[in-house]
């Protein structure tokens, strides 16, 4: 049966989860405390480059909370945490590097970030509503109810999956930025390929437990009109 099928899987996606996370929190600590040759930090880096790029109107600005890093399209803003926005560390400018990675794809309207953005508002509905949509649907048996709740709950795995290219390409930008300014030097980019590596796993991760749950949700509808 599927749902036998599917269930070790789900268990390993959940696990992979864990360990992405794991690796992500390992790897920054690790890098933290290596210091770039460059001596730069990662809001001197972010800002460097920014005004190479022609985005000198996009602020960069410190935020409260470790690994809370994101680019805010709305305000136009790159946002670090303190310790990647003071620190001079490999963590840090990878990070400030690739968060202004976002925003180079936004300068250049860069067709995944621009989905993801669309999809974004409805995904946060979806999501949202998609739980109660399952519940109503088990507590009415009412298969039409757990339909329409797959179908919402389809549109946050698009999310996830189309949030996959948007991350490997603004990491990918970073490590061709950091080198094309001489922010690392080549043993350096080590450090840099295990953060920002980690970092895309979680991501990967994060999909594939998406697809998982979905299947499983769609073999729950198809019990249901069975019984």
């Amino acid at each position: 049966m599927l749902f036998t099928a599917l269930t070790p899987f789900i268990l390993v996606a959940f696990a992979l989860s864990l360990w992405a996370q794991f690796r992500v929190k390992g790897n920054f600590e690790k890098w933290s405390r290596v210091p770039a040759y460059s001596g730069l930090t990662g809001a001197q880096v972010a800002r460097r480059i920014l005004d190479d790029n022609g985005l000198r109107h996009v602020p960069v600005e410190p935020v409260a909370g470790a690994l809370t890093d994101h680019f805010d399209p709305v305000s136009n803003t790159v946002c670090l945490s303190e310790p990647v926005y003071y620190g001079n560390s490999i963590a840090s400018i990878s990070v400030a590097s690739h968060e202004v990675g976002h925003a180079i794809q936004h300068k250049e309207g860069y067709s995944m970030l621009v989905l993801r953005h669309r999809m974004f508002p409805v995904v946060n509905f979806a999501s949202g509503i998609a739980p109660l949509l399952f519940i109503g649907g088990f507590l009415f048996k009412a298969s039409g109810l757990i339909l329409v709740g797959i179908l919402f709950f389809l549109a946050a795995v698009l999310f996830q999956v189309v949030t996959l290219p948007v991350e490997y390409n603004a990491s990918s930008r970073a490590k061709q930025l950091m080198a094309m300014e001489g922010f690392v030097t080549e043993p350096e980019k080590t450090g840099v390929n295990k953060v920002l590596g980690a970092a895309a796993l979680t991501y990967v991760a994060a999909a594939v437990m998406a697809v998982l749950q979905l299947l499983e949700y769609v073999w729950i509808f198809n019990r249901s009109n069975d019984d």
